[in-house]
Formats: C-alpha cells, sequence, structure tokens
C-alpha cells in the first residue's frame, strides 16, 4: 500500500514510520504545520508541531530513507481546533481539544489530501490497535473493522480516536498498538538510530505553548467580572469570566475563606448566561446518568433486554444499545460500568451509569467501551447534559 506517514517529530510517529517500512508499504512522510506562529519553538516537553519538531521530523525521515514534507495546514487547524475550543468555552462547555484534531486535522485534512494524491492508508504513532480496513491490508473497507485499546493501556488513545468514525479508521494505521511499553517504543528508536529516541513527550495543549489555559481564554475571550456563588446563591468572591473555570475544578478558585465546614469547594457549574460560577462540596459533582449527540457507532448496537423502558428524547423505537458496557469521559479517565441506549436516526446517547462519575460536563468526549475483552470502542458521542438520578441500573 501507498501509505502516507504523519511525521510529528517525536520519537512515537518516527518509529511507527519505521514499522510501515518494515511492513513493506511505499512509505511518505508528512509533517503537519499547525501553528500559525511561525517563531514558536518548544520549550521543554510542553506542546507540539513546533519549529524544531519539524526538524526533528525531517531528520528521522532521512534515516528511514523515506521522501518527506511540511504540509502548512494551519488554516485548517485554526478553523476546526482553535476557533472550535474558543467557542466551547464561551458557551459554557468543556472541549476536547485532542480529540477535535485528530477528528478534523489529523485524520479529516491529512486523510483528504492523502487520497487526492493516490495514497491508500494514513500511518500515525497513536497508542491503539485496529482490525479490518488498511491495517488488514483492505484499506477502505470497513466490514470487520474494530478499534480496541493498545496493549500499553497507560499509553492508549483509542479515546480520542474513537470521533474518527469507520470510514477515517479504515484508512489508518495504528503500528505501535502492540508495543508493550513507551520504554520499548524508545528502545526500538534507539536500535534504529533515530535521534528523537530520548525526546520528552509532549503535553498539554499544544496551541497554549506556557500552558497557561485561563490566560490563553481570557486574552482571546476577554476578561468579564462575574460572580462565583454558593448553589444556593450565596455570593462567595469574583471572577473575571466564567470560561476560566470547568467542572470539576478544585484549585485557582481565588476565594477568601473556605466553605463553613471545612471542606474543599469544586467547580460545580458555570452559567454562560450570568456569567456565574457555581462552586460547592465534592458530592454536587456525582453524575449517573449521561447523554450525548453527535453518536459516532464502531459497532452494530444490540437489542436491550426486555424491560428497557422509552427513554426521554430517545424516542419510542425498540431499545437498542449495550446492556453491559463502560464508559469514558476523559483522555486518561477510568471507565465506569453503564447500560447505554442509542437512537440511530436522531444521533442520540443516553447511558446509565452503575459507578457514578465526578465532573462530568457538557462538550466531553463520550465514548462507549465492549466486547469480550472489554477493550473495543463501541460509540463515541459529545457530552450534552449529566445529572443525577435515583433509577436503578441493571
Amino acid at each position: 500500500m501507498r501509505v502516507l506517514a504523519a511525521l510529528s517529530g517525536g520519537v512515537d510517529s518516527a518509529v511507527a514510520a519505521a514499522r510501515a517500512v518494515d511492513a513493506g508499504h511505499e512509505v511518505v512522510g508528512v509533517h503537519m504545520a499547525l501553528t500559525r506562529n511561525r517563531a514558536q519553538t518548544r520549550t521543554g516537553s510542553r506542546g507540539c508541531c513546533s519549529i524544531e519538531d519539524s526538524a526533528d521530523a525531517r531528520w528521522a525521515a532521512q534515516i528511514l530513507g523515506i521522501p518527506f514534507y511540511v504540509w502548512d495546514l494551519s488554516e485548517e487547524f485554526e478553523e476546526r481546533v482553535v476557533a472550535d475550543f474558543l467557542d466551547e468555552y464561551r458557551a459554557g462547555r468543556t472541549p476536547n481539544p485532542c480529540v477535535r484534531c485528530n477528528e478534523r486535522v489529523k485524520f479529516d485534512a491529512l486523510l483528504e489530501r492523502g487520497l487526492a494524491l493516490g495514497f491508500d492508508a494514513v500511518a500515525t504513532g497513536h497508542y491503539a490497535r485496529l482490525s479490518g480496513g488498511a491495517a488488514s491490508g483492505r484499506p477502505g473497507d470497513t466490514t470487520g473493522l474494530r478499534l480496541r485499546r493498545a496493549v500499553d493501556t497507560a499509553k492508549d488513545q483509542s479515546y480520542v480516536l474513537a470521533v474518527s468514525g469507520r470510514e477515517g479508521l479504515a484508512r489508518a494505521l495504528f503500528p505501535l498498538g502492540d508495543a508493550p511499553s513507551k520504554a520499548q517504543v524508545r528502545a526500538e528508536a534507539e536500535a534504529r538510530g533515530l535521534p528523537v529516541a530520548s525526546k520528552p513527550d509532549s503535553y498539554d495543549i499544544c496551541f497554549v505553548a506556557d500552558g497557561d489555559t485561563r490566560g490563553f481564554l481570557t486574552r482571546s475571550l476577554g476578561a468579564h467580572e462575574g460572580a462565583m456563588v454558593s448553589p444556593d446563591g450565596e455570593v462567595l468572591g469574583t471572577h473575571q469570566g466564567y470560561f476560566g473555570f470547568t467542572v470539576g475544578q478544585r484549585k485557582g478558585l481565588g476565594l477568601s475563606r473556605p466553605a463553613d465546614d471545612g471542606r474543599p469547594r469544586y467547580v460545580i457549574e458555570t452559567r454562560p448566561a450570568t456569567n456565574e460560577v457555581v462552586v460547592g462540596p465534592e458530592e454536587l459533582l456525582s453524575r449517573t446518568t449521561v447523554e450525548g449527540d453527535g453518536l459516532i457507532l464502531l459497532a452494530d448496537p444490540e437489542p436491550l433486554a426486555d424491560g428497557v423502558g422509552a427513554v426521554p428524547g430517545l424516542g419510542d423505537s425498540p431499545a437498542v444499545g449495550w446492556q453491559e458496557a463502560s464508559v469514558q469521559v476523559r483522555a486518561h479517565g477510568c471507565p465506569v460500568p453503564a447500560r447505554v441506549r442509542v437512537d440511530e436516526t436522531a444521533g442520540l446517547l443516553h447511558a446509565e451509569l452503575a459507578t457514578p462519575l465526578r465532573g462530568v460536563a457538557a462538550g466531553q468526549s463520550l465514548v462507549i467501551y465492549g466486547g469480550a475483552d472489554g477493550d473495543q470502542v463501541l460509540a463515541q458521542a459529545t457530552v450534552t447534559s449529566e445529572h443525577a438520578t435515583s433509577r436503578a441500573v441493571a
């Protein structure tokens, strides 16, 4: 196959490209330049897609003996990721820019250009396992396609890949899915003579180079003083914009006095209409029901057991979904058991959790896992609402 290997400039993508070469594919490396700030350079291990990264990617391609190009995707990144990030916070939701980047740039934009140039598939350094599609030598064929967690669960990235959908994943290769550990990947890079073998991992939001997300939001959206209130409406302090806070946040609230009972306060809710931030005790964060829209199915739903009634908003169609599944709402969060119902026509998802989740917020990516080993991605949606409920979960 003709494979377009995304070279970020890090160790993972370099080893993934090397493995694609070893598999006998005709590989071309491409570095996606995502930032509009041409002077941006890496500070420590923070961020990605910098000038330094581009040079490292070129160096890795030379060692592998593959053609290399730099593609300017900064316009797509600005429009599809950064603007979306700001719009979501402006609306009081909590977005995951890495999910959006995987969906709208690292797969959509890259694959779109790659297919136009005659490539069969794209290879990346993500940690996840794929079967079917390009992974089985059938690029574009979604029959039998399965996305599963990586062997190294500590590095697993199936959560951020779920949004890519069947069509995108059928054209994807993840050569590191079976890697036992990141240490092994680094050792392999060193053995291959790749200069990025010991390069630190990037972290945090790549377009917030200094790591100060609240500062970035304030500079982009402006400071607007508002009230920080208790659940019963008591004004406890002020803030400079509701968008600077996320549900579940404990630190950085700027309150001058603790709660009367001495317990810490957490952000329970943000209210864009009134520019209020509601803070309260930790137990108010617990959620046992989560709903989402924009449903993406990576497996066919099953008929649910008798006795599962209609769910408000999901219509009166026969109950389908998964009786035994698990729900994850953060990239490295712990999955919890759940019963899930979906409405394919409306693109909606409803999950009843056996174990309460804390800090669930609208805008987060909601990923459903199941299958024989519980590690297969079944579906993905974007959280629209969450609440506590007294309904029992089967």
